[in-house]
Parts: structure tokens; sequence; C-alpha cells
């Protein structure tokens, strides 16, 4: 399976969870290490974009190409598998449960999860402490200028 990453330069490599594990995020709690990717580049850009102005958006983002091998376990959710307000902003502390079991519990490296930026598309969430995690491969980072349009 291919997956996307935007990031900035600077932390574009290595691979790492720490990142989320500092502020935490919608799928996992502060101290919690996990890796946010999508499953094509327009939802990676989405997910990024919808934190920025056209004012506040730094201009030094990399797509991240990654590899994940076919022979590693994933676990996917459905939206009827998620809690009531799942999609709320801010988010829940009961989407960060469901991430920090995943990693916790270390039975899979990959949850695909809906996506609450685009309905219809999944983020692919990576363990990094999972011991399948040492298979899973940058193949390419490119630069990757936001069109401005985005930002009207």
């Amino acid at each position: 399976m291919e997956v996307f990453r935007l990031a900035r330069e600077k932390y574009a490599t290595p691979l790492s969870g720490k990142g989320s594990a500092i502020k935490g995020a919608r799928w996992n709690s502060i101290g919690i290490e996990l890796i946010y990717t999508a499953r094509n580049r327009s939802l990676a850009m989405a997910e990024v974009a919808v934190h920025f102005t056209l004012a506040t958006m730094p201009e030094d983002y990399v797509m991240i190409t990654i590899d994940i091998p076919d022979n590693i376990e994933t676990k996917q959710l459905e939206v009827a598998d998620l809690p009531t307000g799942w999609k709320d902003f801010p988010h829940p502390p009961s989407t960060q449960k469901i991430g920090d079991d995943f990693v916790n519990e270390n039975k899979f490296c990959i949850l695909i999860i809906p996506s609450v930026v685009t309905q219809g598309d999944y983020n692919v969430l990576i363990n990094p402490n999972h011991k399948d995690f040492g298979k899973i491969k940058i193949t390419r980072i490119e630069k990757f200028p936001f069109d401005k349009r985005i930002f009207k």
C-alpha cells in the first residue's frame, strides 16, 4: 500500500510519531506516538490545509511517499465503528482513546480510519512501536508548494 504524508522539510525524516506525541491529536493523546498518513495526496494536503490560512502557511512542505508492504496486518474502522461526535472540533477524548488503545495493544502496525476532513477518504495511522514498523519505507520526498487558490 502506498500512503502519503505532508510535512515540513526539516521533519520529513526520520519517519516517527514524536511530533504527534508532543501535543496529541485527534487519534492520540500526549505521549503516544502515532504517524498520520493519507491514502492519497489530496487528502494529505487537505488534512494539513485545514490548520492554516494563506498568511500562516509555511512554504517548506514536502510530500512524503511511503510504502507499506502488503503483508503487514492492518485494522480498518468504518464510520459505524466510531463514537458519536468523532468529527467534532476540538476532537473528543473518545477518539484519542481509539488511537491510544491501538498503539498500546500493539497487535497491528496500521490503522485505517475515516477522514474527518474528506468524507469517504481514509487516513492511515502507523504505529512506530510495532515490530513490523521497520518494513515501512519512505520511497520519495518532493517539494510540495500549495496552490494559493485553496486559501481564498
